[in-house]
């Protein structure tokens, strides 16, 4: 129950201690993309390389790309800063926009003018609301967190990787044509959207692939005391979670049916030609027999993710946060959850004539009369009492710890509609998934706003946009 508590409370209140923080001020500026100070030498050291981009922010609107390296900030060398000065810089008071100087594989330098986007301290967005509320849409927003057994070897020397631009594939083993032509073909896609070209002739990089797979001679069968824990990957083809027939790392050796091995090795052609500059090995324990191609159409994107810029070498923790949502542009007060605050320009509840300072009084049939903690205590509940109603065989758990997340079982659809309905359980935020068929059967995504302003009440029909916010991250250890 401590547990649930947290996961319910988390999404929304850790909102409430930026507030506390930022409560000096009116408003909360934000640059939409994470960054950390490299320590490799090989990409950026020294300098703030971005880990983390922010979906339908200004940073991402602006051009910025995961593992650019940021040079300089309005002129001014991040070499010659503090970290505390590179804060200040990126997000000055005084300034509605920073151009920065950024050097990646795609360019030795370009500019980003970047944008800053300011709210009220007090807002709250449908992003957020999303996130808070995700337990409406578990098949839709989620954060889990997953492991690969990857080992990245990179070269001692202080190579700067942003000097190589070509590639091409060492030659194919004969015997394995096929395959390994489907294999170079995923890379290929990898390598392209990094910014690299193939050049068959006069290449700076060469790329080998390596692999093994069979069954493993020294097995014994599953441990009969340790308690057997699904393995789920992201797979970027298909844009979700998958499950597969691997062993946790946690697992022994002997405890595997099949064993296989797979490599991507990157070598110098430019500089000094055969110097290993990246290699990264995937080492699986299975379970049943799995193709080599299928691996690699999962797995290339993930080791790849770390080529120029590499985090950690072992053992590879990937956090995932999606988040699909009904956006219409609103955002709200956290103080009075059923205030508007400000309306997004150009946006549908823009369009739609939603203003700020007017007040919603129900969406869809459901009052947002009521607190943040009376929307919470319902929403707990409402977790509570609809388990029954979710599928066991979809069980995981998210980043939080909690263990319980499971999706809506299609079968009892009618009944998680039924419950939504209910105007017990204050499920007036349920909108934000309303395309879903477990909140609204209907495929009609149009939602209706009873709007107060001043003493008038109009009825509104807002058609919104559904946002898809995916991002795939490597941890910190």
């Amino acid at each position: 129950m401590r547990i649930m508590k947290r996961i319910l409370f988390a999404a929304l209140f850790l909102f409430v201690i930026n507030m506390v923080l930022c409560a000096a001020r009116d408003k909360v500026c934000r640059t939409g993309f994470s960054y950390e100070i490299s320590q490799s030498v090989n990409w950026g050291y020294g300098m703030p390389v971005v880990t983390e981009i922010t979906p339908y922010s200004a940073a991402e609107r602006a051009g910025l790309q995961l593992y650019d390296i940021i040079e300089q900030i309005d002129g001014i060398s991040v070499l010659e800063i503090s970290p505390e000065e590179i804060d200040i810089l990126l997000n000055p008071a005084n300034k509605q926009s920073v151009t920065l100087a950024v050097r990646s594989t795609f360019d030795s330098q370009r500019l980003v003018v970047l944008p800053k986007e300011c709210k009220s301290v007090n807002a709250i967005s449908e992003s957020q609301l999303a996130q808070a509320f995700n337990m409406y849409s578990l098949e839709t927003t989620y954060e889990r967190d997953f492991v690969c057994p990857f080992t990245i070897t990179v070269t001692n020397d202080s190579v700067d990787f942003s000097q190589f631009r070509t590639y091409a594939f060492a030659d194919v083993d004969p015997a394995n044509e096929e395959l390994e032509h489907n294999i170079n073909r995923i890379i290929r896609a990898e390598m392209e959207k990094k910014g690299f070209s193939a050049d068959a002739d006069n290449p700076d990089l060469l790329i080998q692939t390596f692999y093994y797979f069979d069954k493993n001679p020294d097995y014994v069968g599953p441990n009969p005391i340790k308690l057997k824990q699904s393995v789920y990957r992201y797979d970027f083809t298909h844009s979700k979670m998958r499950q597969l027939p691997f062993l946790d790392i946690t697992a022994s050796e002997s405890e595997a049916a099949y064993l296989l091995q797979f490599g991507i090795r990157i070598i110098d052609q430019k500089l000094q030609k055969g110097r290993v500059l990246w290699e990264c090995e995937a080492d699986e324990l299975l379970e049943e027999a799995f193709h080599l191609e299928k691996y690699a159409q999962i797995h290339v994107p993930l080791m790849c993710m770390q080529f120029p810029y590499v985090k950690n070498q072992k053992n590879i923790r990937f956090h995932v946060k999606t988040c699909v949502y009904n956006y219409t542009g609103i955002n709200y007060d956290m103080e009075q959850l059923n205030r508007v605050i400000s309306v997004d320009a150009n946006s549908p509840a823009y369009a739609a004539g939603i203003r700020a300072k007017d007040e919603i009084e129900d969406i869809e049939g459901q009052s947002l009369a009521y607190s943040v903690d009376e929307f919470t205590a319902a929403y707990r509940q409402f977790v509570m009492n609809t388990m029954k109603f979710r599928d066991a065989s979809t069980r995981f758990t998210d980043c939080n710890g909690f263990k319980r997340c499971m999706y809506w079982d299609t079968f009892q659809y009618p009944e998680v509609n039924k419950a939504i309905q209910n105007p017990n359980n204050l499920t007036a935020f349920a909108y934000l998934y309303y395309f879903a068929p477990y909140i609204n059967p209907t495929s009609n995504n149009a939602i209706t706003f009873d709007i107060k302003r001043g003493k008038e009440s109009k009825r509104m029909i807002i058609r919104p946009t559904i946002r898809t916010g995916i991002s795939v991250t490597i941890h910190n250890y």
